[in-house]
Order: C-alpha cells, then sequence, then structure tokens
C-alpha cells in the first residue's frame, strides 16, 4: 500500500494500491474500500487512480461521486 500524501491536509485517506481495474484505498480507521471498473465504473476508478497519485481530492471525490460504489471493504 503506497501512502497517500495529502496535500491538502485534511485527507480521512491514508493510503491506496493501484491495480489494472481497481483502486483500494485505505482511510483513517483502517478501513480499506475496493473500487473495480464493475462497482464504481472505469472512468471513476481511473480518475480515482490519478487523484492518489496526485495526492490530492481522494476524500472529497470518494465523498461526493463514487460515494457507496465500493466492492468490497475490510478493517484492518
Amino acid at each position: 500500500m503506497e501512502s497517500y500524501k495529502n496535500l491538502g491536509g485534511d485527507s480521512g485517506v491514508v493510503g491506496y494500491e493501484i491495480g489494472q481495474t481497481e483502486i483500494k484505498v485505505q482511510f483513517r480507521d483502517r478501513t480499506i474500500y475496493l473500487y473495480t471498473y464493475q462497482s464504481a465504473g472505469p472512468e471513476h476508478v481511473e480518475h480515482m487512480k490519478q487523484l492518489a497519485e496526485a495526492g490530492r481530492g481522494l476524500n472529497s471525490y470518494i465523498n461526493l461521486v463514487v460515494k457507496m460504489a465500493y466492492a468490497s471493504k475490510r478493517r484492518l
């Protein structure tokens, strides 16, 4: 899992892992959400990958756009 840069300073996201057709996002509460092409749509997953690598805007995008469109979630 890559550390999320959190350039905005107030993100709940702490890490991410990018796959071919998916992204896993870890939040401060140690919950990991899996977003896939099938669950959230390719355009959203690809945008989330860009935001994750940029280190800014991922938490907001999840809250405002993809919300509950995750394929699975688990707690560490």
